[in-house]
């Protein structure tokens, strides 16, 4: 039933949205060739809309796909602003990937990374879900902070100046959740991984940027100050 009144929604969409999938290999970052894409929406995965397959570059073509109307993310509203695609990825000698809850806006063009392992690693599919943009899905509040931090040496090695990192270690959890796993990601990817699931890419340039500013400016401070 869920999926029924998901399908009824995306089919109902008016405006239109670009989707480009680009894909490489784990093992040295190479391009992935003739790897052969399947599109179809989260809720009905077995309906095909798009198959397409990569260049040398590891790029499909850019096709469009129904979005909903482009006001939708541009004040608070109870209708999802954006559709949301199933992108399945087969290739020779490379692991299946599986990437479901792909967002597609009103008049933007939505770039899918995809990086896929080698069988030698494992041949079962892998796939990922990508949750609801924080705007639109619920999620339990932000967990209040003191407005005066202590200021107590730590004992920890901290930069006498602050240094953009390569990578930041996330912490898949809460903060005092000691069975969460920590992860090494690149810098740059988590600025674009949040920023993408916190703010619409239909809005103006500039409050993108001011975003975008913000969420660095609070993940070096949390590096910086220990935090």
């Amino acid at each position: 039933m869920q999926n029924q009144k998901l399908r009824a929604a995306q089919v109902n969409h008016v405006d239109q949205g670009t989707l480009k999938v680009e894909v490489t290999s784990t093992i040295g970052m190479v391009p992935v060739e003739n790897a052969r894409i399947t599109i179809s929406y989260t809720g009905d995965p077995q309906n095909t809309l798009e198959q397409l397959n990569t260049n040398t570059e590891g790029q499909t073509e850019t096709v469009e796909l129904a979005a909903p109307p482009l006001e939708y993310s541009m004040e608070p509203e109870q209708s999802q602003p954006y559709a949301e695609y199933t992108v399945e990825v087969e290739a020779e000698g490379y692991r299946p990937v599986n990437i479901e809850g792909v967002d597609v806006f009103s008049g933007e063009l939505s770039l899918q990374n995809v990086r896929m392992e080698p069988l030698e690693v494992s041949e079962d599919l892998k796939n990922i879900v990508i949750p609801a943009n924080t705007l639109f899905g619920n999620f339990p509040p932000k967990i209040a902070e003191a407005e005066i931090k202590p200021v107590d040496e730590s004992g920890e090695i901290v930069l006498s100046r602050v240094v953009v990192p390569e990578y930041v270690v996330v912490h898949d959890g809460t903060p005092g959740d000691s069975t969460a796993g920590d992860y090494y990601v690149r810098y740059k990817d988590y600025i674009k991984n949040v920023a993408s699931s916190e703010i619409y890419a239909t809005w103006p340039d500039s409050t993108i940027r001011a975003n975008i500013l913000a969420i660095m400016s609070f993940t070096l401070n949390r590096v910086y100050t220990e935090w």
